[in-house]
């Protein structure tokens, strides 16, 4: 190893918050080992490829990968403490840490941005990494979803190896490491029910901004954010009165434009959320001394991370979504958007996880019964399950049961060949949920199903231009 080198291994490395931290490491030289149960099951897994492309050594979950001659072991928080790879960790007294503390151990190292709220946190710092890379700031990036233009053979897209000082992360709540942050300046979206009661989570909100030493960047439109605001903080805003407020807006169906301080600009997402969070990103940067000119330019090429609002297929007449929504506010922002592009849309949503299914129930059944019309309906999956000690006492029955109560058309699927065998009935579909991979894969194969269906024999044509557009 070459001098200053590290000998890291990171365990549940597929995840996406192991798997960004593992590239960035890689990125910058360090050797890099790693396992995950999801690898054993699918070998061929394309992000398995893209980690041995870099040079990232990938063993079987079995313990085997574990050796005395580690620096230190990153254990992901999905991890159990009685797997192989712990029990062998402690038995030849390798270091270990989890995921969120070398997170914040890293962030200490660098002029760290922490990108956090419940709600579009993925969005916002992949949006404002690649604003930075492309006006020359150079940031490193640490993130959770993969930014479309930050992808290579080499690298997933959520995770950049810059040569600046900057390091932009995206501050995750769910496991409470959010309070050990002390960044350089921190972005807070919104506060709403996602892993924790709002009450937790502000307390966590609160903690951060106590402890960012620069700029605090707030939505002054959130009422949770009022109670924690700062009096220093800058803030962003629609509809209330802020330093950088939208105006003069226009909400295409698959871009948004709008102006801000007198300048013209041009978002290529659709929907409010989106706006927001174009709005964080430029506030930021407008007080790091960047001119309104220079990000107007530049803005338009943003084209979006993976599973938010991606499009399998818009041919005018038959739509297919693919969006990570999961919690009730995410899932509310997707399905306004979607309301302002079509009528009679097909939702098919996964649950992810047991836990957060009966933490959020209720705010599901609310959420769907607000914003399904009468044209609409909602397919319910099986509640994602991805391994581990959970008590099962939810499905996804409770909450279809419970959105039927409220006069709204939702039910169960088992079985996704089932969906695939009745596309006939909608030209819209719509498929979200966090976590699993393969919802994406289902989109996908919707789409080339109604291409098929209608006897247009020109899908991978359609593919092709799809992926020369972000290249």
């Amino acid at each position: 190893m070459t001098k200053g080198q590290l000998k890291i291994f990171f365990s549940g490395i597929a995840g996406n918050g192991v798997s960004a931290i593992a590239s960035f490491m890689a990125d910058r030289g360090h050797k890099v080992s790693g396992s995950d149960r999801t690898f054993d099951s699918a070998p061929k897994h394309p992000l398995k490829n893209i980690f041995e492309a870099n040079g990232i050594t990938i063993m079987p979950q079995d313990g085997s990968g574990i050796g005395s001659n580690l620096d230190f072991a990153v254990f992901s928080t999905a991890v159990e403490d009685n797997t192989p790879e712990v029990l062998k960790a402690k038995t030849l007294g390798v270091l270990i840490k989890t995921r969120p503390e070398y997170l914040s151990e890293i962030t200490a190292s660098f002029k760290t941005i922490a990108v956090s709220g419940t709600s579009g946190k993925s969005t916002a710092s992949g949006m404002l990494s690649f604003l930075m890379k492309r006006l020359g700031l150079n940031p490193n990036f640490i993130g959770g979803g993969r930014v479309k233009q930050f992808k290579t053979p080499l690298t997933a897209g959520n995770s950049i190896a810059g040569s600046s000082d900057y390091l932009v992360i995206e501050a995750c709540e769910s496991d409470g490491s959010i309070i050990n942050y002390k960044p350089e300046h921190s972005i807070v979206l919104n506060l709403s029910l996602d892993h924790h009661t709002v009450e937790k989570t502000a307390m966590m909100f609160k903690s951060l901004i106590k402890n960012t030493k620069g700029k605090i960047i707030l939505n002054a439109d959130d009422d949770n954010l009022r109670e924690i605001s700062d009096k220093d903080a800058v803030m962003f805003s629609i509809h209330s009165s802020s330093g950088y407020k939208a105006e003069e807006i226009v909400f295409n169906s698959f871009n948004t434009e709008f102006s801000l301080r007198g300048e013209r600009l041009r978002l290529s997402l659709p929907g409010e959320h989106n706006l927001y969070n174009a709005l964080a990103s430029i506030a930021l940067l407008s007080e790091l001394g960047i001119s309104l000119q220079d990000i107007a330019k530049i803005l338009p090429e943003f084209y979006g991370i993976e599973r938010r609002f991606d499009i399998h297929l818009n041919d005018g007449e038959r739509l297919v979504i693919d969006d990570y929504a999961h919690n009730p506010h995410k899932i509310s922002s997707l399905m306004q958007t979607v309301m302002r592009i079509k009528e009679g849309v097909c939702y098919i949503f996964q649950p992810h996880g047991f836990a957060p299914t009966r933490l959020m129930k209720n705010e599901y059944i609310e959420t769907f019964a607000e914003n399904l019309r009468n044209k609409d309906r909602l397919i319910l999956l099986p509640i994602f399950y991805a391994g581990g000690t959970v008590a099962k006492d939810i499905s996804s029955h409770n909450l279809a049961e419970g959105i039927r109560a409220k006069g709204k058309n939702a039910h169960v699927i088992r079985d996704r060949k089932e969906i695939l065998s009745r596309l006939h009935e909608f030209q819209s579909y719509v498929v979200f949920g966090a976590r699993d991979e393969t919802l994406s894969d289902f989109a996908g194969e919707i789409a080339r199903c109604k291409f098929l269906l209608s006897g247009d024999t020109h899908f991978d044509k359609f593919l092709e231009r799809k992926t020369n557009r972000l290249s």
